[in-house]
């Protein structure tokens, strides 16, 4: 019989990710506020995945939980709020939260876990949605060596690079510095696509020569075009890189690190956030650059 496991948070990650741990060989307990997309998954199933009512259904279910969440609090309803998850985690449970949240919240959580004989860990991922869809995420794991090695194959059935980053709170961690990264180099692709458009270059142009030397990225590949095409579909929203960035800021404080370069960028997401793009995909930070540039990409200068 096919080990069963719970996944709540059915979004633009979760959904794909529920699909590729079927094909994997689970069988899923599920749970989201609200229900398309599970209708969705429950459709195309069969048998393979149930709903549940909450989140404390689900645990009631299974032995390991799957989060996958859009923020912090967000994870602490889940878990802390009625029928939440910690009224069902006891001993032999564990919950995996792969949502991206403030390290300082995955080890709340962790702690919380441990005190009722459960145990956790913070696995956010890199990727996107077409990682999630391709199955092919990132994961940075935070929490003990013994649950990432019980874990494991459920990782496998979602991503592709897998790394025990450390303990509690250390996947989060890495996972903001991935969002530095990531954010910066969005920031460095618009100002390069702009200038050149401005001076009469082919975007399309630029693209292909930055991709082809040390200016490559997985950014210019992946979202290059569709920056200059200003195809904006979300795959992860401005706002939910906007949150990213708070964390990101918030823990640069807790440590003592300056982070100036990307207070910079967090201010030119919050731009495009103000002109009415929160829900656009990250990658319209273009246009806060093509507005203080008085210059569309792929139009006449």
């Amino acid at each position: 019989m096919a080990e069963r496991i719970g996944f709540i948070g059915i979004g633009i990650m979760g959904k794909p990710m529920c699909r590729n741990l079927v094909k994997a060989g689970y069988e899923l307990v599920i749970h989201n506020r609200s229900q398309g997309n599970v209708e969705e998954l429950l459709a195309e199933s069969g048998d393979k995945i149930t709903r549940a009512n909450n989140p404390r259904e689900v645990a009631e279910q299974v032995d390991i939980v799957i989060t996958m969440l859009p923020d912090s609090p967000d994870v602490k309803q889940v878990v802390f709020g009625e029928n939440g998850l910690l009224e069902a985690m006891g001993p032999g449970k564990l919950l995996i939260d792969m949502s991206t949240i403030a390290p300082a919240t995955a080890i709340e959580v962790h702690d919380a876990l441990v005190e009722r004989g459960a145990s956790a860990m913070d696995a956010p991922v890199s990727g996107g949605d077409r990682g999630a869809i391709a199955g092919t995420l990132s994961i940075m794991v935070g929490g003990s060596a013994a649950d990432f090695d019980n874990a494991y194959g459920i990782f496998e059935g979602v991503g592709k690079t897998i790394v025990h980053c450390g303990g509690p709170g250390a996947g989060q961690t890495v996972k903001a510095c991935n969002q530095i990264v990531v954010a910066i180099n969005y920031a460095a692709v618009s100002e390069a696509l702009v200038l050149g458009s401005k001076a009469g270059v082919d975007p399309a142009k630029i693209i292909e020569v930055l991709n082809g030397g040390l200016a490559a990225s997985r950014v210019l590949e992946m979202r290059g075009a569709s920056m200059a095409a200003h195809e904006f579909e979300p795959g992860f929203r401005v706002n939910l890189h906007r949150k990213d960035l708070g964390i990101i800021n918030d823990t640069g404080k807790t440590y003592n690190v300056p982070l100036p370069v990307t207070a910079i960028v967090s201010q030119l997401f919050d731009a495009v956030a103000a002109a009415g793009g929160g829900d656009l995909d990250h990658s319209a930070l273009i246009t806060a650059i093509e507005c203080l540039a008085h210059h569309k990409v792929g139009e006449p200068a």
